[in-house]
């Protein structure tokens, strides 16, 4: 109701309008890139309400309101602002400390079966057009889901034209009816692929311009820009101006007129002009003013080259998180703290806010990286090798601006054809995960992960430990090109950033040198590579002979890609031989490697400069050995093939029963918090997805055990079922192929005896096959994952576990039974009969689904899973359920918490 009335005519309890729940909170980017923060609405928010209330226009009055409403009454106010937050839902979106959107929703208790809402929402006058209604709208619908409502009803004026955008362009199926002059709009607020999609293109695009705010300012301020050449301040003035940046630059200090020779203000609110970007390079004590000060000038992005956050220790970490929470509050995105700054090498831009001396040349990779100290050690090697950057960002402790903010970026940005990644660890590794396997799709991404045990401390406050074997699985799902070292990483780059990606494995060696070409055979063949004897034109040779060898390659239908290896044993002229390979490329979709002198990069003689006069594609990479060009050109093919592959899609499997499934474990958590399925119970939730265990029974007597055996049929098996006996043979657990009574009663009165358990489980003998465990672990960065690999002590100890990312896809299903090292057990290794992994993947298939739909289920296990040429047969699984599964990327967009 308009005037702010209750439908259910009950007053609040204003402790309990207090009581919100803790997750609504969430700092959001509007679709400028701008920071808001959003939370549920309190009493105390009274005043403010009032005040972003007359503040609006009479039109946006008019149309929100349906009438004049010039001023809110008391009883309004109290209404607006004291809800439940279950009937009555409202959000405040702030900026500052002031309202600049309000929305809420309202359940219908009076239609239907209770289970719609009408919703409504109001932005100030200034921020319309930021995208706050749909933001809004998603986290609305996230609570509304939350309390059990499935529906959103709206009552707009039809001369609203701006308000029905923000329903339909949010990507719901939303259907109208008109009373009047009035448009009632009804819509489902289930999550749909439609509305996920437009959600993650929302959410793409305002985090790749709130990147862009940072990479290309029309004008920066360096805060705490100091006179001492021996400051940070000092040094990236120095850079900004030494870089020919294309706006004004503004030195900020209190007491100097002037930084190296330039007009230096006070404070940030003394600047005369508009500031976009400001560099800080004050004390970790002195930013809160600065934040202030930023504020107040309406600077969109702040870079924080200051030391003495969460790289200290814990009073550090504290005070980095104030540091995040201030200038989300003030409306800022946050590159650092102890950063090494950011370069934009566009000559429309010209950016170097970065401490480093020295920038590569303008070029078609995009390069992130959490450390600051290696960041110089980073540019200063891409400098050598001439690898061009496009855009360039070191993070330091990454409290904010993360390595998936970058992705958002360079997958829009026309400049970037090559992302490079260094990371140290992980923000929030699902929402990783579905950006790169995006972009991979149509740019390579090329990432070093650091060892697991050397995240330095600021990074693992804002990061996640992932197993090493996990990060591997998540690298080869999403398309990433996953290498070891610094080096590796640049070998990549050079030959993704310069030459085209091979159409196949078959490679030729050409060279001068017996010797080196042999390596690169041997080195080529040990990556997978198809390579031939290599062809040795001899150490006499000519450069058109030279020449002719490498263009004779490049046309054979045999041959996808070329590595040329040139180490004259003589000083001899190498322009000719270097102008030959050149040649050889111009009209070729191939490509070629070198070793020419076992130089490192692009050398002079083998670039093909742009207009710019910057080497540009066609270049030839040369690297030190042809071990790390088959290296390098290996990665290249297997990516190649990756994002050649259709994309798959999940497809739901026949005979499943989700809605059972969900009635079940509502049943299961509303007698306890969480808990272990019983076996039966487990056995009861995996057949609602068409996933049966093998018949068995509960035996506690050695009668009981015989009368299960004969209701069952034989041959039986009997088993111990203590944690300690489970899935573990080797101590001698089970007791398999029982043919009678007598074997029964002695198998039963065994195992109870060792394992000082009389519960035993007398199961229908399954066919027998190849150990496989099938599993799902309620990661805290992925929400779930599944996981694949052989049964048995030995698989566990070394690991052998294939992981994915759920949903699985119909391909990454076959991928990951097919990924463990062990996996050519199942294909018939030894001339043994092969397993039918048909049904191992349609397996893996509904329990993904099980595990998607239910997100209660935090782990489960089947285990062993039976693999024969007959099929896939389940016979234990254990599942644990609880009511608080995590809530990694999903939901309502929002920023990752601190």
């Amino acid at each position: 109701m308009t005037d702010g009335t209750a439908k259910d005519g009950k007053q609040v309890d204003p402790e309990r309008a207090r009581n919100f729940p803790r997750h609504w909170l969430a700092d959001v980017l509007a679709s400028d890139g701008g920071v808001v923060h959003l939370r549920p609405i309190v009493p105390e928010d009274a005043d403010k309400l009032v005040e972003f209330h007359g503040k609006l226009s009479e039109r946006t009055r008019y149309l929100r309101y349906f009438g004049p409403y010039p001023t809110m009454s008391k009883r309004d106010v109290v209404n607006f602002t004291t809800v439940d937050h279950r009937n009555r839902v409202a959000f405040v979106a702030i900026l500052g400390d002031e309202i600049i959107a309000v929305g809420r929703y309202e359940r219908l208790l009076d239609v239907g079966d209770g289970r719609s809402a009408e919703v409504a929402f109001v932005v100030a006058d200034a921020h319309q057009g930021r995208g706050l209604g749909p933001i809004l709208l998603e986290h609305l619908a996230g609570a509304a889901a939350e309390n059990g409502l499935n529906m959103f009803v709206a009552e707009v004026l039809a001369e609203n034209r701006n308000m029905v955008s923000v329903f339909r362009e949010a990507g719901y199926q939303v259907s109208r009816s008109f009373d009047g002059g009035v448009l009632r709009l009804e819509f489902a607020i289930d999550p749909t692929e439609a509305l996920l999609s437009v959600r993650n293109s929302r959410e793409r695009a305002a985090e790749a311009r709130s990147v862009r705010n940072v990479l290309s300012p029309r004008s920066v301020a360096v805060i705490g820009a100091s006179t001492d050449s021996s400051k940070v301040g000092n040094a990236v003035l120095a850079n900004l101006l030494q870089g020919n940046f294309s706006g004004p630059v503004y030195p900020v200090n209190a007491e100097h007129r002037s930084v190296r020779g330039v007009r230096a203000y006070p404070t940030v609110r003394d600047i005369p002009d508009d500031v976009d970007l400001a560099v800080v390079a004050v004390p970790a004590e002195s930013i809160d003013a600065v934040l202030d000060d930023c504020l107040a000038k309406g600077v969109k992005a702040l870079v924080v080259v200051s030391a003495g956050f969460g790289e200290t220790g814990p009073d550090g970490r504290d005070s980095e998180r104030r540091l995040v929470h201030a200038a989300r509050a003030h409306g800022m995105r946050l590159i650092g703290p102890n950063a090494l700054g950011v370069a934009n090498n566009d000559v429309a831009v010209s950016l170097n806010a970065t401490l480093a001396p020295v920038l590569p040349k303008p070029g078609r990779v995009g390069f992130f990286c959490q450390s600051g100290a290696l960041g110089i050690a980073i540019l200063d090697q891409a400098a050598k090798r001439h690898l061009g950057l496009s855009t360039f960002v070191s993070a330091g402790n990454r409290a904010d601006v993360s390595g998936n903010d970058l992705l958002q970026f360079w997958d829009t940005d026309p400049d970037t054809e090559v992302v490079l990644l260094y990371l140290e660890s992980f923000g929030n590794p699902r929402k990783f995960s579905r950006i790169a396997r995006r972009v991979a799709r149509n740019k390579p991404i090329v990432a070093v992960k650091s060892g697991r045990h050397a995240v330095p401390p600021a990074h693992a406050a804002t990061g996640v430990e992932m197993d090493d074997s996990i990060v591997r699985s998540l690298f080869e799902q999403a398309g990433v090109v996953q290498v070891g070292s610094i080096s590796q990483l640049f070998d990549c780059a050079m030959l993704f950033g310069y030459q085209p990606l091979p159409a196949g494995p078959r490679v030729a060696v050409i060279g001068n040198s017996t010797a080196l070409g042999v390596l690169a055979v041997d080195a080529a063949r040990r990556e997978g590579l198809q390579v031939g004897e290599p062809v040795d034109l001899g150490a006499q040779a000519t450069p058109e002979l030279f020449a002719d060898a490498v263009s004779t390659a490049l046309a054979s239908f045999d041959v996808d890609a070329v590595i040329a290896v040139f180490a004259p044993p003589v000083a001899v002229a190498v322009e000719p031989y270097a102008q030959a390979l050149r040649e050889a490329v111009v009209e070729t979709d191939k490509p070629i490697l070198t070793t020419f002198l076992a130089a490192e990069g692009i050398p002079d003689v083998l670039a093909v400069r742009g207009p710019d006069g910057h080497p540009t594609r066609g270049s030839v990479p040369s690297f030190p050995g042809p071990e790390r060009a088959a290296l390098a050109l290996a990665r290249a093919w297997r990516y190649a093939a990756w994002r050649g592959r259709p994309v798959s899609k999940v497809v739901r499997p026949n005979g499943i029963d989700p809605d059972r499934a969900r009635t079940l474990v509502e049943g299961w958590l509303g007698e306890s918090n969480g808990r272990w399925l019983s076996d039966f119970e487990a056995a009861q939730l995996l057949e609602c997805y068409g996933v049966p265990v093998v018949e068995f029974r509960a035996a506690t007597t050695e009668e009981e055990a015989v009368a299960a055996a004969d209701e069952l049929g034989y041959p039986v098996a009997v088993k111990a079922t203590g944690e300690l006996w489970r899935h573990r043979p080797d101590l001698g657990g089970v007791r398999l192929d029982l043919v009678g009574p007598d074997s029964v009663r002695l198998a039963y009165r065994d195992l109870a005896a060792a394992s000082g358990e009389p519960l035993l489980h007398v199961q229908r003998m399954a066919t027998k096959g190849i150990g496989c465990v099938v599993g799902v672990q309620d990661d805290p960065s992925f929400g779930s994952l599944i996981s694949f690999g052989l049964a048995g002590v030995i698989s566990d100890l070394l690991g052998d576990r294939a992981y994915r990312v759920l949903p699985l896809t119909e391909d990454e299903a076959t991928e990951l039974i097919d990924a463990p090292k062990a996996a050519p057990l199942l294909s018939g290794y030894r001339s043994a009969a092969p397993v039918n992994k048909k049904a191992l993947v349609d397996l893996v298939q509904r329990v993904s689904a099980l595990a998607d739909d239910l997100p209660e289920v935090r782990s489960l296990a089947c285990e062993p899973v039976l693999a024969s040429a007959e099929g896939a047969q389940v016979t234990d699984a254990r599942v644990r359920i609880g009511p608080e599964p995590s809530l990694a990327d999903l939901g309502p967009r929002r920023l990752r918490e601190w």
